[in-house]
Parts: C-alpha cells; structure tokens; sequence
C-alpha cells in the first residue's frame, strides 16, 4: 500500500476550498489503496477522521513555523509521495518522494494584497505582468520557484493552468482536474419553510458565500443593491473585510444581512432558501460553491473572471457579468431573477466534467503515476 503524505495551511473544519477538498477526497484516496497522514495549521481538536491529523497550533509565528517543520519531518520520509496544497509550508525533512502540489490560486498576489505592497485593486490577471516593488518582485519568484520544483502540479481549471504556465513550469507537469463534490445533502423543507423559519420575507433575496476578502467583490454587489430596492443581499462567511462591508451597507439597513461563519451544511439550506447565489470575486481558480449552488439547483450570477465561465454558461445555466461593471452586474441581478426557472432546469447543464467519483479517478492516478 503506497503511503500519501498530505500537507496543507488549513483543514476541516476550517473554510476554504482547501479544507473542503481534503476532507471530502482523503477517504476516497483510501478507497483506491493510499495510506494516507495529513498534517495542517489548525486548533481544532476534532481528531474523528479514518486516518492520522496533526494539527500545529497558530501560535506565534516563529514557533508555529519551528513546529510544523519538525512535524513534517517524520511525514516526508514515511510518504511515497507528498501532496501539498500550498507553497511556502516549512517542508525540512529530506526525502527521495516525488512532491505534488495542487495551486488553487496565486499566494503570492493575495499576500501583496494583504500587505498592501500592491494596489488594493490590481486584480490577479494584471498581477502576473506587474513589476512591484522588491518585496512584490521576491514574492513572484518564491511562488514560482517553490512550484517550478515540484514534480507535479494539480489545478482544478484551464485558467489556471495556463497562470502556471506563465510561472515558468512545464506545461507536461501540469495536470488539470476540475474541482467536484459529493452530492449535497438533500434539504426536504420548502424554500418558504426555510425562510420562515430564518424570518426572511417573501422579498427576491441573493446569497453570496465567501470568505470576506477586497477581491471577493462582495462591496459591488452591497453597491447594485443601492438601484436594486426590492433586492435582499444575504452574506454568509466571515474575514477581514467584515468591518469595511458592514459600513458599506449600513445606508441600505435590513436589506443587507452578514451572518458571519455559516457550518457548511447550513449552506445549503441558505442555498434553497435564496431566490439566486452570486460570486462576483475579481478571482476563483474553480469555486466549489458554484458547483453546490447548481448542485442543489440554485441559479448562479458569477464574474467572467477565472475558472467561472469554465462552469457557469451565461444565460443557460446563469449569468455571467464583467468584472468590474456596476451597471452589468445590476442588470445580472435582474436577469437571474427574471429567469430563474429556465435557470434552475437548466442547472446540470455541462456538470457531468465535475462529477466527484470522476475526479477522485483522476487525482488517484496523477498520484499513482510518480510512484516508482
């Protein structure tokens, strides 16, 4: 039995795609014959899970790094193969494995960002061009140098591939494998016993789930709810940006609710529940809530950034809308409104490329395919 070695930033039940991923494909993996170890940052202490969890505290940074390093040490020479689900982890140990690596995004531009090295605006297409400061300079040739020495590199859309591409790795390395979920729970309450039990009323209601980062555009849809007057804007999901939303929206008062961190299975109930779902970020490699929206037959606006229209086909399935056009994304609203019935019967249109058993065949075998 060939042993997997999964080393990631963040895990269940933290949020973000990461996290999901690992929880729902680890026990597949174990299916297909892997014995697989994870180790992630975390504070949980849930430990039910059919294979070993080491989690490394948050702690200050110095000593949560020094920790994780040691720990990975027994990891890398146990594994055959290593899968890492984010550059910059403090992998010490020495190995002869081969290293796999799955970007979902660009660390480095989220980081400039964060740090406020570059623009709060420069969006993450503009970035790959963007010459910077120092700073910004090291971060582009960290990223790409961490992933250029990995033997493979796992993406979960064409969008992405070509990014890395653009990073310096060999396109053959480079394995795309789009990003799929086990089907959701079936939610048997009606969208009105939902609301009622929420104490929403009958008015049309848009949800958006994300964690509330700049790029995730949640202010341009605060800012088309100002022309939108009967239009409700629920936000599930909790971040950095909270505070900043909050004022935005305090002008249009009940018309806007913040839930803060939602448990990922009430999600789909917040999905029934809603009249539309909207991701209208300035980035996504391939989002998994698309994927559950139109799982549980909830039509999608999205951005016509990133790995979006590689999902959602404008005005079969949802609507697509430029990124940033104000005046488009009021008309999107509208328009996933107006013609939400033809949406929703048309929501598994083009889904069968993200079907879950189909992408665990695929990440098993790019696994299986380094080991000797």
């Amino acid at each position: 039995m060939p042993n997997l070695f999964v080393a990631s930033g963040i895990f269940h039940p933290e949020s973000g795609g990461p996290a999901t991923y690992l929880k729902e494909v680890l026990p597949h993996l174990q299916r297909c014959g892997w014995d697989v170890r994870l180790l992630s940052y975390g504070d949980s202490t849930l430990s039910d899970y059919p294979y070993p969890v080491t989690r490394i505290p948050r702690q200050l940074y110095p000593i949560r790094l020094l920790k994780y390093g040691l720990a990975s040490r027994s990891g890398l020479a146990w594994g055959d193969v290593t899968y890492t689900h984010t550059i910059d982890l403090p992998l010490w140990g020495k190995t002869q494995s081969a290293r796999v690596i799955k970007i979902v995004g660009d660390q480095a531009w989220e980081r400039c960002i964060r740090k406020g090295w570059i623009p709060p605006d420069l969006n993450i297409d503009d970035f790959q061009a963007y010459e910077g400061n120092r700073q910004v300079r090291w971060q582009k040739q960290s990223r790409s140098r961490q992933v250029q020495a990995m033997d493979g590199v796992i993406v979960p859309s064409e969008y992405l591939k070509q990014m890395v591409v653009g990073w310096g790795v060999d396109a053959s390395k480079i394995h795309v494998i789009y990003n799929a979920l086990p089907s959701p729970p079936v939610v048997e309450e009606t969208q009105s016993d939902i609301r009622l039990s929420l104490g929403w009323d009958d008015r049309p209601t848009v949800l958006t789930v994300a964690r509330l980062h700049p790029w995730k555009g949640i202010d341009h849809l605060i800012t088309a709810l100002k022309t939108l007057p009967d239009v409700r804007l629920v936000v599930a999901g909790d971040g950095p940006d909270m505070a900043r939303l909050q004022s935005l929206a305090e002008p249009l008062r009940d018309r806007v609710i913040f839930l803060g961190h939602v448990p990922h299975d009430d999600i789909f109930r917040l999905m029934r529940a809603s009249d539309g779902m909207a991701l209208y970020s300035g980035y996504e490699g391939l989002s998994h809530t698309i994927l559950e929206s139109l799982q549980v037959g909830t039509p999608v606006l999205a951005s016509d950034k990133g790995g979006n229209p590689e999902v959602v086909q404008d005005g079969v399935n949802g609507v697509l809308v430029p990124y940033v056009d104000g005046e488009a994304l009021r008309d999107g609203i509208q328009r996933l409104l107006n013609n939400r019935d033809t949406y929703i019967q048309n929501a598994s249109h083009g889904m069968a490329r993200f079907m879950f058993p189909q992408m665990v065949a695929e990440t098993d075998r790019v696994l299986k395919s380094f080991l000797d």
